[in-house]
């Protein structure tokens, strides 16, 4: 009887299924620019399908176009995203009608991902993006690094000083915008709404010159290129009561991992600042 008892348990064990293969990993198709720079942090870059046209373009990509051509570009088409059979597609909130209705047909699952106004915000979406392609821990590490970025440009005093980020056309971020919220966490006070401007507006050059910012940050290629209103011989007087400093372009494109290098480059403007 003992005997027989074994032989069944050894049979039972036998007979016990195989266990399941594990889940290939989620294929990610982004149509978003700023989803791009999450995902080559957080995603195993097999898991990446393609990546916005946007990446692909020196002018528009929030991460170095060398690593971009790496993966393949799509325009957004709904023709282009279903060809590649994703599993998840990350886009911005305006996706055109056809491109939702085939990715529902397919069984696709959209995460659409409004524009960050806040830090708090970007932060919060670099961990859905991670949890999305099933890598929260690396999420937890990038979100770890803006944080860490963000107290370490934290002002040692509570001056606020006044500042006002201006590019080509005079185009100026209002205070809604993820831009003042790291101008504030870097211990500016964001002037747009001190000219009476909306959350993104136009600044005319006289109005700048009657009232200068402390610091203004200007966003271009630099005096004699780019905006001609940069290198404006009006501008030259205001150098003895306002700092100019250059605010890459690409710092104005997305959050992610981009506002570790933003609140690196507001704490060295700080830095040099004279004491008031």
């Amino acid at each position: 009887m003992k005997r027989a008892a074994i032989l069944a348990a050894l049979l039972c064990v036998g007979a016990a299924p195989a266990p399941a293969p594990l889940r290939a990993p989620l294929r990610v198709v982004s149509i978003n620019p700023c989803a791009d720079s999450v995902l080559m942090r957080v995603a195993d870059r097999g898991q990446i399908a393609a990546i916005s046209h946007y990446s692909h373009d020196p002018e528009a990509s929030s991460i170095p176009v060398t690593i971009a051509r790496h993966f393949k570009a799509t325009s957004g088409t709904a023709e282009e995203v279903v060809a590649l059979a994703p599993d998840v597609v990350l886009s911005g909130q305006h996706v055109a009608p056809s491109t939702i209705l085939a990715l529902r047909r397919m069984g696709v699952r959209l995460v659409q991902l409004p524009v960050p106004t806040t830090i708090a915000e970007s932060v919060a979406q670099v961990r859905l993006i991670a949890d999305t392609v099933g890598r929260p821990e690396r999420g937890a590490v990038l979100a770890g690094a803006i944080e860490r970025a963000v107290r370490a440009a934290e002002p040692a005093d509570d001056r606020a000083i006044p500042a006002l980020i201006w590019q080509g056309g005079g185009l100026v971020p209002g205070t809604d915008t993820l831009s003042s919220d790291m101008l504030r966490a870097g211990g500016f006070r964001n002037l747009s709404a001190d000219y009476g401007l909306k959350n993104w507006d136009v600044l005319p050059l006289e109005r700048l010159v009657a009232k200068p910012p402390r610091v203004l940050l200007t966003v271009g290629k630099g005096e004699g290129t780019g905006d001609r209103r940069l290198s404006h011989p009006v501008l030259r007087p205001l150098a003895r009561h306002m700092v100019r400093a250059a605010w890459p372009e690409r710092l104005m494109h997305c959050g992610g991992p981009t506002i570790v290098d933003a609140m690196t480059r507001l704490r060295a403007i700080r830095s040099r600042l004279p004491a008031a």
